[in-house]
């Protein structure tokens, strides 16, 4: 699914943590060079954005060492950004950072170009880049000359960019989604809780949240997946809402196995960003519960169809099983189904769908006297409920197999005594003469 809402480059350039340069340059440092000077003051009084990126360039060019690069650099970044040119934006962040390493507004910046380069290009490379810088970002230390207040500031303003770089890069070139889990919760837990219900960064990483909850491993929780989901169905834009409300629904009944009780998960994910930690949604009955269900409502076992019977045979417990196969045991039924293999003294029956889509026999019946080879049935043949061909047999015994790959957990049924009985065919009409005839005759 596209992304519904992406953080635009442009909103990182309302971020300031370097102060922009002025005429004489932060202050405390002079240009001695009046060429030096009078470049650097005409490549930032420029008011067109594009000759001002140009002319702050040949100043770096001219003076790769001045006394301002930082300055210059910095007021490049910003200035590539209100262009909207992310590329020459991360370029002059970069080489800002090949001047000042630890420089907060570079990395942020450059980690949010990377970011939003590693979700359009799905680039292993572009995403470990991001991640690495926005590591090096959450490892920086206040710097003394800092207050707590703008460190705070800072911070609060950087850090969830850096853990949601992370999380991306976890998910898209690691594939570790437990990991990708963790740095976007962190994310969400260091925004405030109307951050995520509103479109942007915070909104779009609850839905990765979700839907890094649903993904294998053994960070699945679909129960989670189900609460972020809807937390984001919530505050999604109208035009997207359509596009997740299949997500909650499908992960849902997966998990719980109908939609009840779906409408009131919604609205608690309304009001807050992160389930109570008493939250959960009743699990689905187990192909156990239903059989006991079966067991226990049904009041003549005996009168289940013959899918019934192998169901409770192949998923209830051991008592419920015993239960229905002690009524079972030694009684004629027949077998309608498809002959999987056939030989004078065996038939293999595939009588379920999931046997016959496997091809896999559940129904094995032992012939009572073997059969002509000119009546063995083919592989194929599908053996019905008379008046079609019919094939009998007895309960004898039975095996549960548990689930594969390829199909649910089942039964194998031994059937002994097993007869073929052909296919009735209807008698001819009997044509009786009309009376005239009769009379005719007698002349």
């Amino acid at each position: 699914m596209k992304k519904f809402v992406v953080a635009t480059v442009m909103a990182l350039a309302s971020l300031s943590l370097v102060p922009a340069p002025t005429l004489r340059a932060q202050d405390s440092i002079t240009i001695k060079d009046p060429a030096e000077f009078n470049s650097y003051q005409m490549a930032t009084t420029q008011s067109d954005p594009k000759a001002k990126a140009a002319t702050l360039e040949s100043f770096l060019t001219a003076y790769p060492q001045s006394v301002v690069k930082k300055a210059v650099l910095d007021l490049l970044v910003d200035t590539y950004l209100g262009l909207n040119d992310t590329d020459h934006a991360l370029s002059a962040a970069s080489r800002l950072l090949q001047v000042d390493p630890n420089n907060m507004k570079a990395i942020y910046i450059s980690v949010g170009i990377k970011k939003s380069q590693c979700g359009k290009t799905q680039d292993p490379q572009t995403c470990d880049d991001g991640a690495a810088l926005a590591q090096k970002g959450l490892a920086i230390q206040k710097d003394p000359a800092t207050s707590d207040d703008d460190w705070k500031k800072q911070t609060s303003a950087t850090f969830p960019i850096f853990h949601s770089a992370i999380a991306l890069d976890d998910a898209i070139s690691k594939k570790d989604f437990k990991a990708a889990i963790a740095e976007y919760r962190t994310e969400l837990m260091l925004l405030p809780p109307e951050a995520t219900t509103v479109p942007g960064p915070g909104l779009a990483d609850t839905l990765q949240l979700a839907e890094a909850y649903v993904k294998p491993g053994d960070g699945k929780d679909l129960v989670q997946a189900v609460w972020f989901y809807a937390r984001a169905w919530n505050y999604a834009p109208a035009a997207f809402k359509a596009q997740i409300e299949p997500k909650i629904e499908y992960y849902y009944k997966k998990y719980h196995g109908g939609l009840d009780g779906l409408d009131g998960i919604k609205t608690q994910a309304a009001a807050t960003e992160f389930p109570p930690g008493a939250f959960v949604i009743p699990p689905a009955p187990t192909p156990a519960d239903l059989a006991h269900k079966a067991i226990v409502e049904t009041p003549d076992l005996t009168t289940l169809n013959l899918g019934d019977k192998e169901f409770i045979l192949a998923a209830g417990s051991k008592e419920d099983a015993d239960k229905l196969w002690a009524l079972l045991k030694d009684k004629a039924t027949p077998v309608p189904g498809i002959v999987l293999e056939a030989t004078a003294s065996v038939i293999k029956v595939a009588v379920t769908q999931d046997a016959k889509d496997a091809k896999i026999p559940d129904f094995i019946v032992n012939m009572k006297t073997p059969i002509k080879d000119e009546d063995i049935p083919a592989v194929g043949f599908e053996f019905k409920i008379q008046p079609a061909a019919e094939l009998d047999g007895s309960y004898d015994t039975y095996t549960q197999i548990p689930a594969t790959a390829t199909i649910a957990q089942t039964a194998q049924i031994v059937l002994r005594d097993g007869v073929i009985v052909p296919e009735k065919k209807k008698a001819a009409p009997v044509h009786k003469p009309a009376a005239g005839h009769k009379a005719a005759a007698a002349h």
